[in-house]
């Protein structure tokens, strides 16, 4: 089972605390054009975990009041861009990783053979992950919810773009980043889940995203880590930015996107702010 936990073996987010009223470092946002047009930010994280599964009045009645829902991308009908382009991964793989991925594959419901053909990074992504307990993970929720509210649902990414963020690594790149998802124990992983879950559902977008980098980057050479950051967050951050702001300024929009693309210089909320719109945190 392939569930909406893609894009960074690590990357994570949202919720919200009374604590974040008094910085910009908010998950949930009212935010108001110069024209005076009224749409809504809200981080998610992508995780099917029982603590992010309600969602809440505010967020229904932010959602209801909008025209268009964007989330971070459109429905893939494609299963070709999860996979390599040819050959598969057993040719990569020692006989002691071919158990490992293997096990793997078993503990997250994935068919052996379908795991070999997968883009080698987006399997490090998944095998990161804890187990999934439902194929509902937080953003689809939000999408059902939208789309049982009549809204009009739209992906700020293709599917093709999202998936493929990562095509130009090269084989040993992506090989790395599974090999280091590989030596990491259970242990570890619930661990770092769970630390991520804390700062999350504590609504601190900064902590966030300095957790995140905390620990992918101790997974993974500084080199690759930088060029990781670079494709996987930042560019894509400016990306969303420039897809949302002109249809936010023409009409009420709610953004669903991974809470990680929120602070920073390049995050949506320096973005909004620097088009001249009024942002409000609003408790979730």
């Amino acid at each position: 089972m392939l569930r909406k936990q893609f894009l960074s073996i690590t990357f994570a987010f949202l919720c919200f605390s009374n604590a974040a009223f008094a910085t910009d470092k908010g998950l949930f946002w009212k935010l108001e054009s110069p024209t005076g047009v009224v749409s809504y930010l809200f981080g998610t994280i992508h995780t099917d975990d029982n603590r992010v599964a309600d969602i809440s009045p505010n967020v229904v009645a932010a959602m209801n009041s909008v025209d268009t829902f964007m989330m971070e991308a459109g429905e893939n009908n494609d299963p070709n861009i999860l996979l390599l382009k040819e050959g598969n991964l057993a040719s990569q793989l020692t006989d002691a990783e071919f158990e490992q991925v293997r096990e793997l594959a078993d503990f997250h419901v994935m068919h052996m053979g379908a795991a070999m053909q997968m883009k080698p990074w987006l399997l490090a992504v998944i095998f990161d992950l804890p187990k999934p307990q439902t194929p509902f993970a937080q953003d689809n929720l939000l999408r059902a919810k939208a789309e049982d509210l009549g809204k009009n649902v739209v992906g700020i990414e293709t599917a093709k773009e999202h998936f493929g963020v990562m095509d130009d690594f090269s084989m040993e790149e992506q090989m790395v980043m599974l090999r280091a998802v590989l030596k990491r124990t259970p242990e570890q992983k619930v661990a770092d889940f769970e630390s991520l879950m804390a700062v999350y559902l504590a609504g601190d977008s900064d902590k966030i995203t300095a957790l995140n980098e905390k620990i992918t980057a101790g997974m993974l050479p500084g080199d690759l880590w930088i060029k990781i950051k670079d494709r996987l967050l930042d560019k894509r951050s400016v990306l969303m930015a420039e897809r949302a702001l002109p249809l936010a300024n023409e009409k009420p929009v709610f953004i669903a996107v991974g809470a990680s693309h929120l602070a920073g210089n390049v995050g949506l909320i320096h973005a909004f702010k620097n088009a001249g719109y009024k942002l409000t945190a609003i408790q979730k």
